[in-house]
């Protein structure tokens, strides 16, 4: 790393990160980012321009079927698709569990910001991530109605909205063992 990185203090080095392959389980994520037209969000100004050009739209801190936990290492901001596609994912699982919310953990994450998580989680990602460009999130399933418990019936209810999605061809998902959630990536449908 250069010294004008360090004086800076960019903790990555971009040419490193474009050099991590994808795993074929998370290059459909990463496909699917790119087709939004939001280039790979490096800091704070890149995400900035989004918002005020009118592409990123806030996420509020709770709606039907969610709530969004704090936010340390991502930002309440994402493409309208994927703010639309959360709402639907949260008032379905209301309906399923007749009123009960799930937990986003994570939203849009510049390089800076995956830095910053990766000194604190080894597995956040070397590489490019899907959160990098404002159509993915994170969802507990572990922590339901804003309490921190192992919940099969609603792990389960859940999953089965994630499936719908899924099938529907509207998301991609993974379940992140290590981070106790899935990782969702809305495609541009």
């Amino acid at each position: 790393m250069g010294n004008l990185q360090k004086k800076i203090g960019i903790c990555y080095d971009l040419a490193d990160v474009l050099k991590v392959e994808p795993t074929p389980l998370y290059k459909p994520h990463l496909d699917a980012s790119r087709s939004f037209g939001v280039k790979l969000l490096t800091n704070s100004k890149t995400v900035q321009k989004y918002i005020n050009s009118g592409k990123f739209h806030k996420i509020k801190k709770a709606g039907k079927g969610y709530r969004v936990q704090k936010l340390d290492y991502s930002r309440p901001y994402m493409v309208s698709k994927a703010k639309t596609t959360l709402e639907k994912m949260g008032a379905r699982f209301s309906k399923e569990t007749k009123g009960h919310t799930f937990t986003v953990s994570s939203m849009t994450r510049t390089l800076e910001d995956q830095c910053r998580l990766r000194r604190v989680n080894s597995n956040a990602s070397l590489g490019i991530s899907s959160h990098n460009y404002g159509n993915s999130f994170d969802i507990s399933y572990i922590r339901f109605n804003d309490v921190l418990k192992y919940n099969p019936k609603m792990e389960i209810a859940l999953e089965k909205v994630l499936k719908f999605y899924a099938n529907a061809g509207r998301i991609y998902y993974i379940k992140e063992r290590q981070q106790s959630c899935y990782h969702i990536t809305v495609r541009n449908y």
